[in-house]
């Protein structure tokens, strides 16, 4: 079982994209929060072909992708890296990245975030 999205929550209960929190960022990207706390974010995020985030890093924050359905890019201070179902890349703080998807069908993702990213991103030209 994981804690719901809300903070503080002393009961844990099941937790999946049909009862999440759910947000649209970018023009059509999807993110549903199933841990939204302020030491740890866990957001499951689908991008649509050919959709990317924008270039930033975060000062304080470590993140996780792992990607669990598609094949998605995942630059990391200049180096492209190619993340395939059930793979994972590891984002340190202060590292530019930029998640893309530069194929046709969806990509769909957990982003694990330690502490949470909120008012915590830089972007980057």
């Amino acid at each position: 079982m994981i804690l719901t999205h809300n903070q503080g929550a002393e009961k844990p209960e099941k937790i999946s994209k049909e009862n999440a929190e759910h947000y649209i960022w970018g023009e059509r990207c999807d993110g549903w929060h199933l841990v939204k706390g302020q030491e740890l974010s866990v957001i499951h995020e689908r991008m649509p072909g050919n959709t990317a985030e924008v270039r930033h890093y975060h000062e304080k924050s470590r993140q996780f992708f792992f990607v669990l359905s598609g094949v998605a890019i995942l630059e990391v201070a200049g180096v492209r890296h190619e993340v395939g179902q059930q793979e994972g890349v590891e984002v340190p703080p202060g590292v530019a990245h930029q998640m893309k998807n530069e194929g046709t069908s969806d990509v769909e993702f957990l982003v694990i975030s330690q502490p949470t990213t909120r008012g915590d991103r830089v972007q980057v030209d």
